[in-house]
């Protein structure tokens, strides 16, 4: 689409919620429009501001933006990284894309996978950062923006931040703090349920998506359909506490209960279809309940986000009682909080494992992993601030990208409240005791909740989306796929793994082996079965 004064165009991925807000305002300073959709809004605003349009906009999005007359070209993409863009440079050629797929398909692509990117998507469970697996693509990572002028392409550059607050005291009652975020919430909310089409959400029986279907039915007084997706044969499916927040809350529900023997086949379907391998297990429930919101409405609100930002995991509460205990053991000097979390806290594969696979730990995937340790080794600030900053960077976007291709592949949209750039603000800002409180993470949000919904409810663990009854009968599944294929001669994973090794991980001779990590392999020997590639 082109500007007002054909001077520049713009090409756009996504949902900006507030355009009606930014069309009014720019409209104030003489602005004309021809229509009412966000995309207008998008190339008029940056036309007139430039690159500090992009800090006015909520929403998810990635776009590319031309000048004409500078001959300027500007990549963004939205503050946390629920829209994807890649990018590479070759051949004197910069080329773009929301889907990697697209890239691999020009003419020239280098396809080129080596053993670091492999290493880096086995600790992560889904390349990061900047990186995919090809060495040559890369993605621009969430907050950013990249221009190019001239042939010049400069480095990617933040134009968001999620800075966590240091040490310091609640600055008011925690009730006044309620009601600020329920206020942020609400606005978020109101915002992302405006359509014409229509809205559901995802109820799996947790904190977050349950206090945003009970905000959107009790503040909101909008009707709403809620979908959730359970497992048969396992008493820890959550799917039952869904269906008691539905009861409760008045909502028009609709339940799908799946087949453990369904469960590798159609994750072998899913690797086939992503344009990075991606080894979150969850990818099957959520792929299920899009599809199954699908036939019902066309936007589905998520509750994505909110344990990042307000401290809902439960190895946050681990990691901070291990550095609590050891400092008063006066142990502190000998331990490193980075190392202790980036190690089987949160990567699929740590550095023994890698080891064992590899025979080392890949150069490249070792200086990422190095890089956020110190960085959280050397700051000072409450242990919760700094492990909310490292996952909205580096696992945040692993579970947006889930959602969002799970989501696409049935043409659902996807929309998270709690990722609201001012709810974002609100909760950097918190302080740790805000967040944690009483053995409780989450714990400001778990008093909203509880203004609408019953506080045994809210207290209990969360579940959401687990396979763990499922993890024996999938786990062989596995192996029995990566074996046949080994004995065949056809298994890909060779080119990258010695065969002895990958052997050895399969008769769970490596330590601390699980399921999780054959399904890792598992999902990447699919994806490059599927994909072009060269090594």
């Amino acid at each position: 689409m082109l500007d007002g004064l054909q001077k520049s165009c713009i090409v756009f991925n996504g949902e900006i919620y507030n355009h009606q807000s930014l069309s009014t305002r720019l409209q104030d300073v003489g602005v004309s429009f021809v229509g009412h959709s966000d995309t207008e809004v998008l190339v008029n605003g940056l036309a007139r501001e430039g690159v500090d349009f992009l800090t006015r906009l909520e929403g998810m999005f990635a776009l590319a933006y031309y000048d004409r007359e500078r001959r300027e070209l500007l990549l963004a993409r939205d503050p946390f990284g629920e829209k994807p863009l890649y990018y590479a440079e070759f051949d004197g050629l910069l080329v773009f894309a929301s889907e990697l797929a697209a890239l691999s398909r020009v003419p020239g692509f280098p396809t080129h996978i080596t053993v670091d990117t492999v290493a880096h998507y086995l600790a992560f469970q889904h390349p990061v950062g900047e990186r995919t697996l090809y060495q040559h693509a890369k993605k621009l990572p969430p907050g950013h923006l990249m221009r190019a002028v001239a042939g010049e392409v400069s480095q990617a550059e933040r134009y968001f931040h999620f800075i966590c607050a240091g040490d310091h005291m609640p600055s008011r009652p925690l009730e006044e703090q309620v009601d600020q975020l329920e206020e942020l919430l609400l606005r978020s909310l109101s915002r992302r349920l405006i359509a014409d089409v229509p809205v559901g959400a995802f109820l799996s029986g947790g904190v977050d998506s349950s206090t945003a279907v009970a905000l959107i039915s009790r503040r909101l007084q909008q009707p709403i359909r809620t979908f959730s997706i359970g497992f048969k044969q396992a008493p820890e499916s959550e799917h039952k506490e869904a269906r008691a927040f539905a009861d409760f809350l008045g909502t028009e529900h609709t339940e799908q209960l799946l087949q453990p023997e369904a469960f590798v086949e159609l994750a072998g379907y899913l690797a086939r279809c992503m344009d990075e391998p991606n080894a979150d297990t969850s990818c099957v429930p959520t792929y299920m309940v899009s599809q199954l919101a699908r036939q019902q409405v066309t936007v589905a609100i998520t509750g994505d986000g909110g344990d990042e930002l307000f401290g809902g995991y439960g190895r946050y509460l681990q990691t901070i009682a291990s550095a609590e205990g050891r400092e008063q053991q006066m142990q502190a000097r000998s331990w490193h909080l980075g190392r202790e979390y980036y190690s089987g806290r949160i990567l699929l594969y740590a550095d023994r494992q890698l080891e064992q696979l590899f025979g080392r730990v890949p150069s490249g995937t070792g200086d990422h992993l190095m890089a956020w340790r110190r960085r959280i080794d050397m700051d000072s600030r409450p242990y919760l601030n700094r492990l909310r900053e490292a996952d909205v960077a580096n696992y945040l976007p692993l579970v947006l990208a889930k959602v969002d291709r799970m989501s696409m592949l049935h043409s659902l949209e996807c929309r998270t409240p709690y990722l609201s750039t001012e709810v974002a603000q609100f909760a950097a800002g918190l302080a740790q005791s805000e967040l944690i409180m009483r053995g409780q993470g989450k714990y400001l949000l778990r008093q909203l909740a509880k203004r609408y919904l019953p506080a045994a409810w809210i207290d209990r663990p969360k579940k959401g989306f687990s396979i763990d009854p499922l993890n024996h009968k999938a786990k062989q599944s596995a192996i029995i796929q990566l074996r046949q294929q080994a004995s065949s001669g056809q298994l890909c994973l060779h080119q990258f793994i010695a065969p002895n090794r990958l052997i050895g991980l399969l008769d769970n001779e490596f330590d601390g082996m699980t399921f999780y990590h054959v399904w890792g392999l598992l999902v990447l020997e699919i994806w490059l079965q599927s994909h072009e590639f060269s090594s």
